[in-house]
């Protein structure tokens, strides 16, 4: 499938690509928090607007042609580095990382700062939509039942602070190709937001492979 690419890497070359590309996008992160709550003299931001700029330039001498779409080896273990919630190269995630039971439950604690601001201190509805969107498709990959997400369904219980958050989610069941899954968002204080999604196994997938590479392919 487009998208999906064989890309074969021992553990010590995995280690230094995570020791390299994840400060990176930490690194960006920080700096988009600080662009936001920045208060220093019109001088500074003129300054720091052109250091920016130049190091955009020089990271965007070699690049890959597309988006980074899924990495995996031989043995089905997948990098999914590009993605917006669990991405280690993607500055816009977060990012999440994500727990997982075979029994089909997946869970994540994680920090939701500036940049994800929706009404005054509050997490954005459209972000927390994005988090449980992954959360409930990763349960549903847990358990064995991958799939694309068909329909998302959530009801806002109450304004999600930001800050130190929780979510969670299952296997509700599983009818045919369908896997319906279950989840929420939490704070201290308990439940902000629920959701439950239906997860469709797409038709390239539907004929078991016969080896985990295939899976991919």
């Amino acid at each position: 499938m487009h998208g999906y690419v064989h890309d074969e890497i021992g553990p010590d070359e995995l280690a230094r690509q995570e020791a390299l590309y994840g400060p990176l996008a930490q690194a960006v992160r920080e700096l988009a928090d600080a662009v936001i709550r920045t208060e220093v003299p019109e001088e500074t931001v003129r300054e720091a607007q052109s250091e920016v700029e130049a190091i955009t330039k020089r990271l965007r001498e070699q690049q890959m042609e597309s988006s980074y779409g899924i990495r995996f080896n031989a043995d089905g273990h997948a990098r999914a580095w590009g993605n917006a919630v669990v991405g280690l190269r993607n500055p816009v995630a977060p990012p999440l990382e994500v727990k997982r039971d075979p029994v089909g439950k997946a869970w994540s604690d994680f920090h939701l700062g500036a940049g994800y601001e929706g009404p005054p201190h509050l997490v954005h509805g459209g972000v927390a939509a994005l988090i449980l969107d992954q959360i409930l498709g990763e349960a549903a990959g847990a358990g064995g039942k991958p799939g694309m997400t068909g329909t998302l369904t959530l009801r806002y219980r109450r304004g999600t602070p930001l800050g130190d958050l929780h979510a969670e989610a299952h296997i509700d069941r599983v009818e045919g190709i369908k896997t319906y899954a279950v989840g929420h968002i939490s704070d201290a204080e308990g439940v902000t937001v629920e959701a439950e999604g239906v997860f469709i196994l797409p038709k390239w997938a539907r004929e078991e492979p016969a080896t985990p590479r295939e899976r991919f392919e």
